[in-house]
């Protein structure tokens, strides 16, 4: 059993008996009708790109209601495309982990095309002004990570030669303009906060230079700037790809599927002709568009105004999902876990999130209306956190957290003041809080020495609780009051909004002597 058995039509049985599903469209025809009548490029080759939006086109073409394709362009590692597109002629096998262990396995054919985005390669160069000299071409995303959104004054300087990724989209909207100032949307599709306009940003720096530099004509910057020919909408995408995994290699090579290698390129890509993707997954995106659009809806994207898309963001960053991750991820390290579905069997610690979550952010959540918070929260609780497929430690997530705190929690404390409500019913977000001084101090809960997690304010606020001794008996806490009145870290001044000494009270529990963390998490979290 190989991809490349799907082309050549031989669909034995053993694919279907083996729990396969495969593509009810004809690929040959949608291949045809999108190289003639192209209406999606998508840049980012990567895992997620391949796991959801491409997922989720297949989707809507097994259901006979589209007949077009999506052309996916490499911006940055042409190795992916070289290795993991071509040979399997850009089909893929997504392999969707559930929570219960089980996994469900589908064949997506919805990519046509695989493209090198440089002019290095000049045949798909060529290829992608001609996609975008087209008319029917409705639609450009991305999934290139924040980073890939970087503007440099080095770049800039290339004129219409750029090596980065913003820079050659800008070029090739040029190439769109000379065409008839033909309209577009660029649609990001990355995690992270109003991501159109990252995007909106960098095509108008670009833009604006070339203008300086006489190169390009006003117009084109006028074009770029003009919403009723090319709109940069937001979107709020949440869905976990990990590397291809080992145990999902071993139970397809069991089923006979011999495409279950991991490719690893030269710039340390981990992909593979599989991907395997939790099953929870979400993307809203803001319905703004110049030149119509694919109809993902039939795929499951949730599509709205960007008031929607900002409030359902604005769930899963400050209240439904992040915040749970970091309170896991504080306490996590400090109880010795190296998996957060591990610590998802942990009575106190599932205990923990879930009432933080549902009893004291849940009052400050708005209601986006498209996506119900306390369904948004169950999943998390229920299927995405306890997943053994999830590879996700405490560890990595408690990285950067001194940068983490204040959006995650800071913006509820905030909303609690604003609204007038009872601060006295916060106690186990306060307890995140209060266990952060003791994450910094680096023992663990059984006295051991732990390394804590890479954070630019590390070693800064690792000084502030220097004094403090993983002790029982007296000591001086004072030291306390310069951590937790850093509105840097917290967004807001603890003392300031009254919940300054609570949380000092907890943290003396936390540092009384080993087993201090769990006697006190366990406190707390019954008594709430």
């Amino acid at each position: 059993m190989k991809l490349t058995d799907i082309k050549n039509g031989n669909l034995s049985a053993e694919w279907a008996e083996k729990g396969y599903e495969l593509p009810k469209f004809d690929i040959e025809a949608v291949k045809a009708k999108t190289h003639a009548e192209p209406t999606w490029v998508h840049f980012g080759a990567g895992n997620i790109f391949r796991a959801f939006p491409a997922a989720v086109l297949n989707d809507a073409l097994n259901s006979g209601e589209y007949d077009r394709g999506v052309i996916v362009a490499e911006s940055f590692d042409y190795e992916i495309i070289d290795k993991a597109y071509r040979p399997y002629d850009n089909m893929s096998l997504l392999v969707c982990l559930k929570s219960t262990g089980e996994i469900e396995k589908k064949v997506v054919a919805s990519v046509t095309e695989s493209l090198k985005a440089d002019p290095s390669f000049t045949e798909d160069w060529a290829r992608l002004v001609e996609i975008f000299q087209n008319p029917s071409l409705q639609m450009i995303s991305f999934t290139i990570t924040e980073k890939g959104y970087g503007v440099a004054p080095a770049d800039l300087e290339r004129g219409l030669t750029p090596v980065l990724a913003m820079g050659k989209v800008t070029a090739l909207l040029y190439e769109r303009f000379k065409a008839g100032k033909l309209p577009l949307t660029v649609q990001s599709m990355d995690n992270c906060s109003h991501n159109g306009d990252k995007v909106k940003n960098a095509v108008h720096t670009y833009a604006a230079k070339w203008v300086e530099q006489g190169l390009v004509p006003a117009e084109f910057l006028a074009y770029v700037q003009d919403e009723t020919k090319v709109t940069f909408p937001w979107s709020m995408i949440d869905k976990i790809t990990p590397r291809p995994d080992a145990k999902v290699q071993k139970m397809l090579a069991d089923d006979g599927f011999e495409d279950n290698y991991t490719i690893v390129t030269e710039k340390h890509t981990f992909t593979a002709p599989f991907v395997n993707a939790e099953e929870t997954q979400y993307l809203c995106i803001e319905d703004h568009y110049t030149n119509g659009r694919p109809p993902l809806e039939l795929g499951g994207v949730l599509y709205c105004d960007r008031e929607t898309v900002d409030k359902i963001e604005k769930m899963k960053v400050c209240t439904c999902l992040n915040p749970l991750h970091t309170a896991m991820s504080i306490y996590g390290c400090m109880l010795g876990y190296t998996l957060i579905s591990a610590e998802m069997a942990d009575e106190d610690l599932r205990a923990f999130i879930q009432k933080i979550g549902y009893i004291e952010a849940m009052p400050v959540v708005v209601d986006p209306g498209v996506l119900n918070p306390y369904e948004f929260i169950g999943a998390v609780i229920n299927r995405r956190l306890p997943n053994p497929f999830m590879p996700d430690a405490p560890q990595r997530i408690a990285t950067d957290t001194s940068q983490k705190l204040a959006i995650r929690f800071g913006e509820t404390i905030k909303a609690y003041e604003a609204r007038g409500l009872d601060k006295s019913n916060l106690i186990l977000i306060p307890l995140v809080l209060a266990g952060y001084a003791r994450y910094l101090k680096g023992i663990d809960d059984n006295g051991q020495a732990f390394e804590p997690s890479t954070d630019p304010l590390l070693a800064e606020l690792q000084a502030i609780v220097a004094p403090l001794e993983v002790k029982e008996g007296e000591q001086d806490f004072s030291c306390l009051k310069q951590l937790y009145s850093r509105t840097d870290v917290f967004g807001v001044d603890l003392y300031a909004v009254g919940l300054g000494e609570k949380i000092e009270s907890m943290a003396k529990e936390l540092f009384a002597g080993p087993g201090a963390v769990r006697k006190t998490l366990h406190k707390y979290t019954l008594a709430r």
